[in-house]
């Protein structure tokens, strides 16, 4: 029997809803299919909560207790929306981002079954360099990386290292291997000579280690143009962290949309898994939120963890999580946001009712 400890952090608005119905299946799973395996469960605050019980949004005994875990689940925060006495100099998701250093994230966008895709069947990673880039505040030791010169003119630093992109490259191409074996680098070398040819170069570098893979390179706006146009021809997208952040929401919008779009951060070490849109504060509590997101995030980490660990079981149990929301969806089950009418715990269920052993 194998133990994992898993850090469960519910954010705000219908963060505790989908992470809710993300456990329930995560439970159901395990209780059935998990060969022995035991999660045992950290909650700690965060957001809201935590600010309400320690006077930050994320405090220091919540860092203390995932540094102990093997992975966590985190739900969306309402960062936009907190007060000012809740301000920090980086958001829940880029605080955790930077104090446990997870470098790599991942976000696949799939066509899943019974849903509204844009652009026909499509299947892609992006995979976003998450430690410096265009994103300031999570590339600097102290500070946020921007500073007004004078009231009339702002500066962002970019940061880019030969270790961060190496380290990146080779997640996407350690991916491509399992996947259609190519790779594609997304940069704008062609203005920023610097930061994005190096980016583009270190990446072509780390290519010559995956002779079987094949890779190439796109300017962001020709990208996004061709991903819109004809994302089938994409496989594994590998690009630093603004980008990624914009192209990865996009993505999941053209197959289907956000709410069941799927994503993990890592380090190499933990994993956590997070949906990939907000807080929607506007329908929280009202038990509509797509819990999609979140259950195929938890599938993610599932598969991450089992593959770190060289434990088949949890594969197996990502797996069997992975076929039973597109069992559900196929079945035209569907959240209100979808144009169905079934709940967020009702669809919890139905995935419930839809897990079964691989064949």
């Amino acid at each position: 029997m194998a133990t994992y400890q898993l850090g469960v952090l519910k954010g705000d608005a219908i963060g505790p809803e989908i992470v809710g119905a993300a456990l329930q299946v995560l439970q159901a799973a395990t209780a059935a299919f998990g060969q022995g395996t035991r999660f045992d469960y950290v909650s700690l605050p965060i957001g809201y909560e935590a600010f309400a019980s320690d006077h930050e949004p994320v405090p220091e005994r919540t860092k203390q207790g995932l540094r102990h875990v093997d992975g966590w689940l985190m739900g969306p925060h309402d960062n936009a929306g907190y007060p000012p006495a809740m301000q920090r100099t980086r958001n829940p998701s880029g605080e955790l981002r930077h104090t446990f250093y997870l470098y790599a994230n991942i976000r696949p966008s799939r066509t899943l079954p019974g849903t509204n895709s844009l652009v026909g069947k499509a299947d892609l990673v992006i995979v976003r360099e998450n430690s410096e880039g265009f994103l300031s505040d999570r590339n600097m030791y102290q500070g946020i990386g921007e500073a007004m010169v004078t009231p009339d003119v702002a500066i962002t630093t970019g940061v880019f290292t030969r270790k961060a992109i190496t380290r990146i490259a080779r997640v996407a191409f350690d991916l491509a291997q399992k996947r259609r074996q190519k790779v594609t680098i997304v940069h704008k070398a062609n203005v920023l000579k610097y930061s994005f040819g190096f980016f583009r170069d270190v990446c072509y570098a780390v290519a010559k280690d995956y002779p079987q893979v094949t890779v190439n390179d796109m300017h962001i706006d020709a990208f996004t143009a061709h991903l819109v146009r004809n994302p089938q021809q994409f496989d594994v997208v590998v690009t630093e962290n603004l980008f990624g952040d914009i192209v990865s929401d996009l993505a999941g919008e053209l197959v289907g949309s956000l709410g069941m779009s799927a994503s993990i951060n890592t380090n190499g070490t933990q994993v956590m898994a997070q949906a990939a849109h907000g807080a929607a504060p506007d329908i929280a509590g009202q038990n509509v939120a797509n819990p999609t997101s979140m259950i195929l995030s938890t599938a993610m980490l599932l598969d991450w963890l089992g593959t770190k660990r060289q434990d088949p079981a949890l594969n197996q149990l990502g797996q069997i999580i992975t076929t039973a929301v597109d069992a559900t969806l196929a079945a035209g089950i569907k959240t209100p946001d979808l144009g169905g009418d079934t709940s967020t715990s009702d669809f919890a269920s139905a995935v419930i009712a839809h897990l079964a052993p691989l064949a």
